[in-house]
């Protein structure tokens, strides 16, 4: 289960097929380094994406 405190870089690893539904979020930073700490609600902050809406994509 994919949680708000997810990082990037542990959800990339796990399950590499979630990219196309972060890319398609507007998350288009997802090779920055600092990206791969981030957790996912922190990076929806910043990138103005709701968080419960992407999870609900995530895992489905």
């Amino acid at each position: 289960m994919i949680e708000k405190n997810t990082k990037i870089g542990e959800l990339l690893e796990q399950s590499p097929e979630k990219a196309d539904i972060l890319l398609d979020a507007g998350m288009h930073c997802l090779g920055c380094p600092a990206s791969q700490a981030e957790t996912l609600e922190e990076a929806c902050d910043v990138h103005g994406i709701n968080v419960d809406e992407l999870l609900e994509k995530l895992n489905a």
